[in-house]
């Protein structure tokens, strides 16, 4: 069933383009966008397209919902990355926070972000889908480039999608490393960059990258996504492709993306 969206529309922002993108588009469709960034690297960026640019840390939800409730905002979008490995970093946390970790049976994405969903329904917030605003980035099926995959290539595909798909179903991550049939990298904690970066190393040169929605994956969070930035890591670390699922995945600047790809050689595939 169709939701009903409101004219003003919440937005709390990760690091990349992808939230700039939502924020762009729900501009350019007549929607107020008022946004929480819990990042710097995009900041200049969303202030183009949203209404208010509020700046909190991650570990702050006493601010963000005090936000959220004068603003009156009762829908948002939760998009771009927000790194799980700050957790390690001991950073400020509110008191809301810290019992919130309390209450944490476990820290793996799912559950946290699952909490937090309900967190925010209790305020009367609702979380949306994250690809309302950004249908038109998600990735058809096929290849995107000019460079084709070979027949050794599809064949690590096909087992590195099982292995992924697996990992997934455990909420560990989204993505492998794979050559000749040999799993480099798994991701965890750390995120598919550094899960490339690592696998490249050990692969040496020709590593294929997959990266898969989780089974059953929730909408509102953990979308998979990739772009350029995905394609300078696999560069720089002599990996050559990378698959994705079809109608699951987002790819953030597609163009400049793929003509990245085709000027270096690299795959962009999605099954």
């Amino acid at each position: 069933m169709a939701i009903e969206l409101d004219q003003r529309q919440g937005l709390i922002a990760g690091d990349g383009l992808l939230p700039v993108k939502m924020a762009q588009y729900a501009k350019e469709n007549g929607f107020d966008v008022v946004c929480i960034s819990l990042s710097s690297d995009n900041y200049r960026e969303l202030k183009k397209y949203c209404s208010k640019v509020y700046s909190c840390a991650p570990g702050e939800p006493l601010k963000i919902e005090k936000i959220l409730q004068e603003e009156n905002i009762k829908q948002l979008t939760f998009l771009g990355k927000v790194n799980k490995s700050i957790l390690l970093k001991r950073p400020k946390f509110d008191s809301k926070a810290i019992e919130f970790f309390k209450r944490a049976v476990r820290l793996n994405d799912d559950k946290v972000m699952l909490m937090i969903i309900e967190e925010l329904e209790a305020i009367g917030v609702t979380v949306l889908d994250q690809t309302i605003f950004i249908k038109n980035l998600m990735i058809p099926s096929g290849v995107l480039g000019k460079t084709q995959p070979t027949k050794e290539q599809i064949e690590d595909v096909n087992y590195g999608y099982e292995i992924a798909k697996e990992v997934g179903k455990l909420d560990i991550g989204q993505s492998v490393v794979i050559k000749d049939k040999m799993i480099m990298a798994v991701e965890a904690i750390e995120g598919t960059d550094k899960c490339i970066r690592r696998g490249g190393k050990l692969a040496k040169k020709g590593g294929c990258i997959v990266k898969v929605a989780k089974p059953h994956q929730d909408k509102r969070f953990d979308i998979p996504a990739i772009g350029l930035k995905t394609l300078k890591t696999m560069r720089r670390y002599n990996n050559t492709l990378i698959a994705v699922e079809a109608g699951e995945t987002i790819i953030v600047d597609q163009e400049k993306t793929i003509q990245y790809a085709d000027k270096h050689g690299i795959v962009i595939m999605a099954i």
